[in-house]
């Protein structure tokens, strides 16, 4: 029985003579069962459906090698004529291996075939940071569009949030004023929410810049906002950066995984506990590895 239901296991009436295409078809159940994203469910189906179709169709789970899977992903690299990155490479190694790891978990394969197939791990180029120049730029940008004959308090509301508490574009979508807590015992606290309780584990309260805690009644006021934080399209928000960017006269396409970068890299810099760093941007001991690695690069150049 599945852990997070109570539909029989999905792989109970797969043997080592089943097919493909009915096996794909239960994992993803499996899949939908133990609550994995959507988008990750999708991108699993694709790239198993895809080895499906590079396969003979009268081919059975148990007749299917290691030497099948290294065929099938060199075909992927240099045989298919179709472009494939590494990242997408990295990721359908893993949608074998876990699909192959089920079956063998769940007793329907006595030999993983997927197991000695090496795993790709793919690292991201690094990420583009403002300095410090930039970041006075920006910042005094944001205030002229305080100061100009039509005041428009939505640049510095929105610029000085993204550097001081890095959170991500879908974060700043979501946020209410009840997720902002001006009276919080350790200071102005911004509370990050999930509805999903799948990604309950990203929630976190991160504090608040004095000067975003100061300017904030001003922002509140002139849009008499009552709910959402931000109460714009994602696109409206993007342009707003993008003004900024272009005002304060530097080159750098500005925008809000930008601004989280810059604002890891700022508590990097300054010191700040590097578990308290990962606990802020809300990503688990794994992903740190990735992301500790690019801050220690990118301090390096500095």
């Amino acid at each position: 029985m599945s852990p997070k239901s109570n539909t029989p296991d999905a792989s109970a009436h797969i043997t080592p003579q089943s097919h493909l295409s009915p096996t794909i078809y239960a994992w993803q159940i499996y899949l939908d069962d133990q609550g994995r994203s959507p988008h990750t469910v999708k991108a699993f189906t694709a790239d198993l459906n895809l080895f499906a179709s590079y396969l003979p169709p009268d081919r059975t789970l148990g007749s299917i090698t290691t030497t099948d899977l290294n065929n099938f992903l060199d075909w992927m690299q240099t045989g298919r004529g179709v472009s494939c990155s590494p990242k997408t490479l990295a990721r359908r190694i893993t949608s074998l291996k876990a699909f192959f790891r089920w079956l063998h978990s769940n007793g329907v394969l006595i030999v993983d075939p997927a197991e000695k197939v090496m795993q790709k791990s793919v690292i991201s180029p690094l990420p583009t940071v403002l300095t410090s120049d930039e970041i006075d730029g920006i910042m005094a940008a944001a205030d002229k569009h305080i100061q100009g004959a039509k005041p428009d308090t939505r640049y510095f509301a929105l610029v000085e949030l993204l550097l001081s508490t890095g959170i991500k574009k879908s974060e700043c979508l979501a946020l209410n004023l009840n997720h902002i807590d001006l009276e919080a015992p350790n200071g102005p606290i911004l509370f990050v929410r999930y509805a999903n309780p799948q990604y309950r584990y990203k929630e976190r309260k991160i504090a608040l810049s004095e000067s975003w805690v100061t300017f904030y009644p001003q922002y509140q006021s002139q849009f008499s906002l009552t709910d959402q934080l931000f109460p714009w399209s994602p696109r409206r928000l993007e342009y707003l950066l993008e003004d900024l960017s272009n005002e304060a006269g530097i080159t750098k396409h500005m925008s809000f995984e930008m601004c989280r970068w810059t604002c890891a890299l700022t508590d990097w810099l300054a010191g700040m506990e590097h578990d308290k760093i990962r606990q802020k941007l809300g990503i688990s001991k794994i992903q740190w590895r990735e992301v500790s690695m690019k801050l220690r690069q990118l301090s390096g150049d500095r």
